[in-house]
């Protein structure tokens, strides 16, 4: 088991002790994630924890937020942090961007899945054992995909026609594109955008990943 499968097993285990939604059980995993000693609140968790970013550049997470928010540069953007991180603080190519990359996570300048405009996109993608035209069928009929998504509301956004399926979601689109593999095999890709939070990205994958597995039960 990987670590991020590990952690999501966490996140449905403390879901199901606490009755607390998937975004909320999930930032508080995250906050036991940071330093004992930290002094401020994670907008997001970096993608190095504070060990590996600790043994790579001598300081751990706060020590290396504390440096940059003395930086007055800061404001003009990830390559003005990061030239000074390692012009300036000592780290080595590969680690001014990985501290940089950590600093803007963990302050909420550059959040994961971001687009330009500030929505954000949730990508999952499954192989399942069902015929792609078949799928294609059940998302296309409106009474068949009520029967998909039971629990939201959806609008089909797409031609019926259109290769890539576009359905409104109750926040945001979806785009749902299939792809026949050998063995009756489909291959399932989902880009949800026009998500307005951080919280909402976690959610629709989560949402996503229990709709997939769905699909694969449903047929065996």
């Amino acid at each position: 088991m990987t670590k991020q499968e590990s952690f999501k097993r966490r996140i449905r285990e403390r879901m199901l002790t606490t009755g607390e939604r998937y975004a909320e059980a999930r930032r508080m995993l995250v906050a036991q994630v940071a330093p004992s000693t930290t002094t401020r609140t994670w907008v997001a968790a970096p993608e190095l924890s504070d060990d590996a970013i600790r043994a790579g550049t001598g300081k751990g997470w706060e020590e290396w937020c504390a440096l940059i928010d003395q930086f007055p540069g800061r404001a003009d953007g990830h390559t003005a942090i990061a030239k000074h991180v390692h012009d300036n603080l000592g780290a080595g190519d590969w680690w001014s961007q990985g501290v940089t990359v950590g600093y803007e996570r963990i302050t909420g300048l550059r959040l994961p899945h971001q687009m330009p405009d500030g929505t954000f996109t949730a990508n999952k993608s499954a192989t399942v054992a069902i015929e792609a035209e078949e799928l294609r069928q059940l998302l296309l009929d409106d009474d068949d995909r009520a029967e998909l998504f039971p629990t939201v509301a959806t609008e089909l956004k797409s031609k019926l026609t259109a290769k890539a399926i576009r359905i409104g979601m109750s926040t945001g689109s979806a785009i749902i594109r299939l792809e026949e593999r050998s063995g009756g095999r489909t291959q399932i890709a989902i880009q949800h955008s026009q998500l307005p939070t951080f919280d909402e990205v976690e959610e629709w994958k989560f949402y996503w990943g229990e709709w997939l597995e769905a699909i694969a039960e449903a047929a065996c």
